[in-house]
């Protein structure tokens, strides 16, 4: 009996063992492609997003290789004319701004500007005389043509004083000679009654006297007018003198203009002279040439050459002033605003500087050159046109003046 309990146990399990081998395999092969599909699905989601991210980076900046360092040159020239006697500075020898690099002999200019203060102390010496002697012309003129004036009324008045008195000797001398003819007459008449003794020798006497009396009266009186009317021809001849007195005094004002308009003329011969004394002055400091900004020296000059006016000695390459001009394609600029920032790989050193865009170009390089384009001629290609950028440093990314103009960098300018 317990052998036969026994059996089934074996025959169940001869019955599992006889199952289909693709009912065993089906768990792990759906777990494998569930597997699989969802790396793929990871995979598509990563590069999706690799690639957005990618897109949006390589979108949110423009670049080009075309870009160079740039600098204004300062070129220092000579603004006299001499011989050069010292250079202090070597090529390539760093300068600061008012640093003294070439000297100029100054022995001809200190000459004449020696010359031309000694011209300008003679003529402010002959200014300060004539403005001394304007107010006492003016004072003098003024005095004497008072004094003229007074003169000619005095002569006027005169003259009618001897006129009158000339009219008053003409009316005595009529007087005198009606009483000598009234006398002359009594005297005939009581000589011809004294002749017949009709009247006294007595009253004949007493004619004679009065005829003899009124003749004297009238010489005196003729002689009183002869006096009278010379009167009248000296105060004349007075009055003519103090009339050419007063017209010669009226020719004062002109006088005193003269001598002002001559102040004048001294004063601007001062100015002249003054001026001159500033130029020479000038020209003797000019015998100093002085740097115009810090940088580094570029020099054609050496002692003993004589130079002239205008020519250029020296260029001074101002280092801290350095900026990068980037060439970028028109259809690189859409985006492009002033104040973005951007990034400056330099060849040389393999730095990466950091600025900002200062400027766009107002046309293209092309339209700079000597010989424009003219496109309105011949056959037409279309060619991708480049307008130059101004990128200027941050502070303090050039501390070192590592940045030469001319260098070779790339420029990215990041566009948010």
């Amino acid at each position: 009996m317990a052998d036969e309990n026994a059996s089934p146990p074996m025959v169940m399990a001869e019955e599992g063992s006889s199952a289909p081998p693709s009912t065993r395999d089906y768990a792990p092969s759906a777990r494998r492609k569930r597997r699989r599909n969802l790396i793929i699905l990871a995979s598509a989601v990563v590069l999706a997003v690799a690639g957005l991210l990618l897109w949006r980076y390589f979108s949110s900046y423009e670049s080009t290789d075309d870009a160079q360092v740039d600098v204004h040159l300062y070129p220092v020239s000579a603004r006299i004319s001499g011989y050069v006697i010292q250079v202090n500075v070597n090529d390539n020898q760093w300068v600061n701004k008012g640093d003294v690099l070439v000297e100029i002999d100054p022995t001809d200019y200190q000459v004449a500007l020696a010359q031309a203060q000694a011209n300008l102390a003679s003529a402010l010496a002959t200014a300060q005389s004539l403005n001394i002697t304007v107010p006492i012309t003016s004072v003098s003129t003024t005095s004497q043509l008072e004094f003229a004036a007074s003169g000619v009324e005095d002569a006027r008045a005169a003259v009618a004083a001897a006129q009158n008195q000339l009219r008053v000797a003409q009316a005595q001398l009529e007087a005198a000679e009606a009483t000598d003819v009234k006398a002359q007459k009594d005297l005939r008449r009581y000589k011809q009654l004294v002749e017949r003794r009709e009247v006294s020798q007595q009253i004949y006497d007493q004619a004679l006297a009065s005829a003899t009396s009124s003749s004297a009266t009238v010489s005196a009186a003729q002689a009183s007018e002869a006096a009278a009317e010379q009167a009248v021809q000296q105060a004349q001849s007075r009055l003519g003198q103090a009339t050419a007195n007063h017209q010669s005094a009226q020719t004062g004002p002109q006088q005193v203009s003269s001598t002002r308009a001559r102040v004048k003329a001294a004063i601007a011969d001062v100015e002249q002279k003054r001026a001159l004394v500033r130029q020479a002055a000038l020209n003797v400091a000019y015998t100093k040439i002085l740097a115009p900004v810090a940088g580094l020296v570029n020099k054609t000059v050496v002692v003993g050459l004589n130079v002239q006016q205008g020519q250029q000695l020296l260029t001074v390459v101002p280092l801290n002033e350095v900026w990068v001009t980037a060439n970028f394609k028109e259809t690189q600029l859409k985006h492009m605003q002033v104040g973005q920032k951007a990034d400056i790989h330099v060849d040389a050193s393999g730095r990466t500087l950091h600025g900002h865009l200062d400027s766009i170009a107002g046309a293209t390089g092309p339209l700079f050159s000597l010989l424009p384009p003219e496109n309105a001629t011949g056959n037409f290609v279309k060619i991708v046109q480049r307008l130059p950028v101004k990128i200027v440093l941050e502070p303090g990314e050039n501390r070192d003046h590592h940045l030469r103009p001319g260098m070779n960098v790339v420029s990215k300018v990041y566009l948010q």
